[in-house]
């Protein structure tokens, strides 16, 4: 069974950072693509960031230099850096995992306010 769990949200001043993860289970992760998505209240979830099996990256317009994808294989975790955050990043962030099937976490809220 797969499963995806996000942590690393929280409530973060505009300029500050966060580091999202994301733990993935049941799966054989190297051969995953891995994304990053976020929901906005009233918005569309949006990709954010992915994250190739081999390593490449590509990002949404909005975060594209102020946010880093990574990820450790050997830990089976994505990772999501998030710098000068402003609050129009405020969103719940979702993991994706993608490999022969589409999987999603529960999400993890990140608020963006003085």
């Amino acid at each position: 069974q797969v499963q995806l769990v996000e942590s690393g949200g929280g409530l973060v001043q505009p300029g500050g950072s966060l580091r999202l993860s994301c733990v993935a289970s049941g799966v054989i992760f190297r051969s995953y693509e891995m994304a990053w998505y976020r929901q906005a209240p009233g918005k569309q979830r949006e990709l954010v960031a992915l994250i190739s099996s081999g390593g490449s990256t590509n990002y949404g317009d909005s975060v594209k230099g102020r946010f880093t994808i990574s990820r450790d294989n050997a830990k089976n975790t994505v990772y999501l850096q998030m710098n000068n955050l402003k609050p129009e990043d405020t969103a719940v962030y979702y993991c994706n995992g993608n490999y022969y099937g589409s999987y999603w976490g529960q999400g993890t809220q990140v608020t963006v306010s003085s």
